[in-house]
């Protein structure tokens, strides 16, 4: 009766199996640049954005912040002294915060030498700046709004730059995203033309509400499964999922089905693209129903 037993609990378990042999054509996916090529240069720096497309990126992602003055410049953190000299530079501030300096102060500021010395002297750019040097690149946009409400306006400040910046407004070379969704149906009656990437995890019963602005959907990729992948895909969006920079993770969620791969070593991901015959065969044990794995914390796009 055990022999019995154990040859129908894994008949069972074969049936919640399925297995995915290289699954789907990586060069399918897009390879999107995290912050640039910030796994070897600078991050949210003309220097790691021209990097990624020598390394094969499909698309560059950056993230915008304002400054005192309502300058739009380029910055993950909300402070800058992680990324930057600001502290050797203003000793006397008690804090470095983006919004608390003028463009002239953070045209001060050196972000490169604190990812390499050979990046010294690397400016923070402007958005200005970083669209009109990546304008004949050939890659394409995915632009960030990062802690929108610290900056009231900063949509329309957004949609104004791009205006200036025409060709970035192109057919399907530019999307906006965000971890907030108030901030993104703003920008949306500012370019309704510009697809809108929701950052985050959204409960799978949530996605056809969404879809009525949103056209992708963004997680991190702990949390992606092939039935949530599923999901948004049968409410009519895309998703791309980030930070993915280990290539078994990437072959896994190409297996997965993903439309685009956020990563900060697009190098990487160009080679799996190029050499498709040696990615590893992967199997997932997935269920048709289950809950969605809890959301990330620590990385925040």
């Amino acid at each position: 009766m055990r022999r019995v037993g154990l040859i129908v609990t894994t008949a069972l378990a074969a049936m919640a199996v399925v297995a995915t042999t290289a699954a789907a054509d990586p060069s399918t996916v897009i390879g999107v640049a995290h912050r640039g090529a910030s796994a070897y240069a600078p991050e949210n720096t003309v220097a790691a954005f021209e990097l990624a497309a020598e390394q094969g990126a499909d698309m560059f992602e950056l993230d915008v912040q304002e400054t005192k003055d309502h300058k739009l410049v380029l910055m993950h953190d909300t402070t800058l002294n992680r990324t930057t000299d600001a502290e050797k530079v203003f000793p006397n501030r008690s804090s470095w915060k983006v919004g608390d300096l003028t463009l002239a102060q953070i045209r001060k500021l050196d972000a490169g030498s604190w990812a390499d010395a050979d990046y010294e002297g690397e400016p923070v750019p402007t958005l200005g700046e970083a669209l009109g040097a990546m304008r004949g690149s050939g890659l394409d946009l995915r632009l960030e709004i990062k802690s929108p409400h610290l900056y009231p306006g900063i949509e329309g400040r957004i949609a104004g730059t791009l205006r200036r910046n025409s060709s970035w407004l192109s057919e399907n070379r530019l999307v906006i995203q965000s971890f907030d969704r108030d901030s993104l149906r703003t920008f949306n009656k500012e370019l309704p033309q510009v697809p809108i990437g929701l950052l985050g995890t959204p409960r799978t019963a949530d996605l056809d509400d969404l879809a009525k602005f949103a056209d992708e959907i963004n997680p991190p990729y702990a949390d992606v499964t092939p039935s949530y992948v599923k999901c948004v895909h049968d409410n009519g969006m895309k998703i791309f999922t980030w930070t993915v920079n280990d290539p078994d993770d990437m072959s896994r969620m190409t297996s997965y089905g993903v439309d685009g791969i956020i990563t900060d070593k697009p190098d990487v991901l160009s080679e799996m693209a190029a050499t498709p015959d040696q990615l590893p065969i992967t199997t997932e044990i997935t269920h048709l129903q289950g809950p969605v794995p809890a959301r990330l914390q620590h990385d925040r796009g």
